[in-house]
Order: C-alpha cells, then sequence, then structure tokens
C-alpha cells in the first residue's frame, strides 16, 4: 500500500460522511436489532461460500503473477474452514449481550443528584487491512454489534474478495433496516488512498490498521484520527534455568499454530548464559523437525557451529514465518531490560518453576499481555468465555491488548439531577 495522492476525492468524502450520517442513528439502535443484523450477516456469508471462494481464486491467480510475497499470499487465500470459522465468530457476536448501554459506578457523586458511566459507540472507525478478506467481515460484526459505522479499505491484492464479502454483508444489512452507510468499501481502484482516509477525523473516529508492521507504522504517520495499533510477531520468551524443556519446547510450537496469522507467535528466546548447552541442542533438534529455522546471537554462534547468526536488526523486528532467534543474557533482570527495549511488547513470556520470578517476570516486562507457563496462542474466538476479538494492541496507553467489543466503545459521564420541590 502507497500513498500517491493528498487531496482526497469527493467520492471518498461522500462515503465517509454517509457512515457518519448512519453513525448517529445506528447508535440508538435496538441492542437486539444489531444483534439480528449480525446474525444475518453470518447466514449471508455461510450460502455465499462458491461465490466467496471464486473472488478470492481471481486474486490469488492475479497476485501469483505478481510476485506477491509467500506471506501475503498465506494471508489472502480463503479456505472453506475459514469462512466457516468468520461465520461462526458472527453467530456467537449475535448471541452476545448487548455491550452498548451497560452502566458502571461512578467514582463520585455530586450532591443532589446520580451520577454513573454508560458505554456508548464510538461512531465510525475505519479498517485498513492487509489481504485476510474475512477480517472485513469480522470487523463489520464487531463495528455492527457496537453500534459503530465502519469503512473498510483492504489492500489491492484482495480486491475481488472484500467486495464480493462487502457486497454480501451489504445486502444483508439493508434487510434488517439498519441505515444505510453503516458499511462501506473503499476499493483501492477508486483512488482511495490511506493518507486520503485517514485524515478525515472531523469525521471519524478511531482508525485500526492490520497487517504487516510497515503498515501500521504508515497509519500512525498518516493519520489525524486516533489509531489503535495492532501488532504481529516478535514476542519473547526468557527460559529460565528452572524451566522445563518440554514446556519452553510446546509453548513454541502452540505460539505459531494460529492461522493465517500467528499473532502471538514466538520468535524470540533469551536463556542465561549457564544454560546447559545439551538442553538447547535438544530444543533446537525438536524445532527444527517441525519446520522451524534457529537462528542466534554472536556468542551462541560461536558456541554451536552451524548456527545461523541473527542480525542487530531483527532483534526489534517480526520474522512473521517459523524462524526463531536465541540470545545469552545474564540475568532475568537482563532479560527484562531487553524485552522492554526490543519486543514487539503485546505478548511476552517466560517459562520457569519460580513464583518469585514469574512475579517479578510478570509485573517488570512492559508489555500488554505476559505469560507464565502458557502458551500465548492468539484465537479470535475462543474455546471458552463470550469473547471474540479481532487482533492485538501493543500501544502503551489507550486500549491496550485484545481487541474486543469493548475495545471499540467508550464511556459518556451521565449526571441525573434529583428533583427539589
Amino acid at each position: 500500500m502507497t500513498v500517491d495522492a493528498f487531496n482526497a476525492s469527493p467520492a471518498l468524502i461522500a462515503t465517509v460522511r454517509r457512515a457518519y450520517q448512519a453513525s448517529l442513528k445506528l447508535g440508538i439502535t435496538k441492542g437486539a436489532d444489531r444483534s439480528r443484523a449480525v446474525q444475518e450477516m453470518a447466514q449471508a456469508i455461510k450460502q455465499s461460500f462458491d461465490y466467496i471462494l471464486e473472488a478470492n481464486t481471481l486474486d490469488l491467480e492475479a497476485s501469483r503473477e505478481m510476485a506477491v510475497p509467500e506471506l501475503i499470499l498465506d494471508w489472502l487465500k480463503l479456505t472453506p474452514e475459514r469462512l466457516q470459522t468468520t461465520v461462526e465468530i458472527l453467530q456467537r457476536l449475535g448471541e452476545l449481550s448487548d455491550p452498548i448501554r451497560r452502566v458502571r459506578h461512578a467514582d463520585y457523586q455530586l450532591e443532589d443528584s446520580q451520577t454513573y458511566y454508560q458505554l456508548m459507540p464510538l461512531g465510525v472507525i475505519a479498517l485498513i487491512y492487509e489481504a485476510f478478506p474475512e477480517l472485513g467481515a469480522i470487523a463489520a460484526g464487531l463495528c455492527i454489534k457496537t453500534g459503530n459505522s465502519l469503512i473498510l479499505r483492504g489492500s489491492s491484492e484482495a480486491s475481488h474478495s472484500n467486495a464480493a464479502i462487502a457486497q454480501i454483508l451489504k445486502s444483508a444489512l439493508d434487510d434488517t433496516g439498519l441505515p444505510a452507510g453503516c458499511l462501506e468499501l473503499l476499493e483501492t481502484d477508486q483512488g482511495a488512498v490511506i493518507r486520503d482516509l485517514v485524515t478525515q477525523d472531523q469525521y471519524l473516529n478511531l482508525v485500526i490498521p492490520y497487517g504487516r508492521p510497515s503498515l501500521v507504522q504508515q497509519v500512525v504517520r498518516q493519520s489525524t484520527a486516533p489509531v489503535l495499533k495492532s501488532a504481529m510477531g516478535n514476542c519473547y520468551l526468557y527460559w529460565s534455568l528452572s524451566g522445563s524443556l518440554e514446556t519452553a519446547r510446546w509453548m513454541i510450537l502452540d505460539s505459531h499454530q494460529s492461522e493465517p496469522d500467528p499473532v502471538n507467535a514466538i520468535e524470540k528466546v533469551l536463556i542465561p548464559r549457564t544454560a546447559k548447552p545439551s538442553s538447547l541442542v535438544t530444543l533446537w533438534n525438536s524445532l527444527q523437525d517441525k519446520g522451524f529455522e534457529i537462528r542466534g546471537d554472536a556468542e551462541l554462534v560461536e558456541a554451536f557451529s552451524g548456527l545461523k547468526l541473527a542480525k542487530d536488526s531483527e532483534w526489534c523486528q517480526a520474522y512473521l514465518n517459523k524462524t526463531v532467534a536465541f540470545k545469552a543474557v545474564d540475568s532475568l533482570e537482563a532479560a527484562m531490560v531487553w524485552i522492554n527495549q526490543y519486543s514487539s511488547g503485546h505478548a511476552d513470556c517466560i517459562v520457569t518453576e519460580s513464583y518469585q520470578e514469574s512475579r517479578h517476570f510478570a509485573l517488570g516486562v512492559n508489555s500488554a499481555s505476559t505469560y507464565i507457563n502458557a502458551s500465548p496462542r492468539f484465537s479470535r474466538i475462543p474455546s471458552r468465555g463470550d469473547s471474540v476479538f479481532l487482533g492485538m494492541s501493543n500501544q502503551r496507553g489507550h486500549r491496550r491488548g485484545l481487541i474486543s467489543l469493548e475495545t471499540l466503545t467508550t464511556v459518556k459521564h451521565i449526571v441525573q439531577g434529583n428533583e427539589r420541590f
């Protein structure tokens, strides 16, 4: 995705305004109506697998001819299983209780009145995403459920797939009576560049970029509207001397199992300098048997022949493939300092049998989430609980961590005066 224009087209401005007007109406619709709309969206996708897969085939063929990287092709390729997961996500969203209008007690009360907070929609949300055609449908479900309008801006590689999915969803929404404009797609062939969209801050309330780090950073640099950064990969694991080899192996392997985007994949492992060489070799061989490439810092490369050197620049970058780099450190404290400087900051882990180490790590690592002897594997639709997630946010501020329904809401401060006679 590249920026090639500086003035927004009339068509783009009209689209954003339409979404804004729709958000004013959508925000006051009944929760039952929004839930029914999400269920209708799920049913529409379920009945259109063949149509969507045919459009996706066109995208795949064009992308292969243009020598699109294999990573993007993996993200782009739809399967019946991926579409079925999308349907299940939408169905669960439709079944959940209404996240809007929830009332929370205020920390203080004014005299002669009652004060409380209420969850409210943000308004208009823009999703800028690279490949991942089904992500548009999932984001639409999350936004409609929370009373927000959604503007989709996908990448050119997925143009046919995105158009097919958006058409199906909009048709389903039209039948439910929700306001026109609550779901919009900006097609790439219409000249809708990223900067034109993300500078419409008079209408946009939030921008969510999803894809490679380069895309996320482009949006962050250009947007005048608030941005919720998403992140993938470059998660760290500290393998303590007391930690189990089998636990470390399982955590690494399991973290890479999320498809098509291993959001919380462990790509870097820090080890004490006094770690047993035999344990390291056993782990490396086990990972290589599963198709992983193993890299190491200069110290490990010198000590173990055949180990590929990890460049200095790699420690702060995501591989987004089955590559794991190992680095020797002096202590847990040194590992935490390194993680806080080089990790992507959304999911970092420790393997240890020490309660003191686990607590020190959990509190001292400045990440959105920490995992202690547990796999950080990401799932958009967890098997337990009622949550549905779009992704992970690593920003050190508002709305950090899992991007869920509540992430797409804000709070309104309401003061109800008592009548006085």
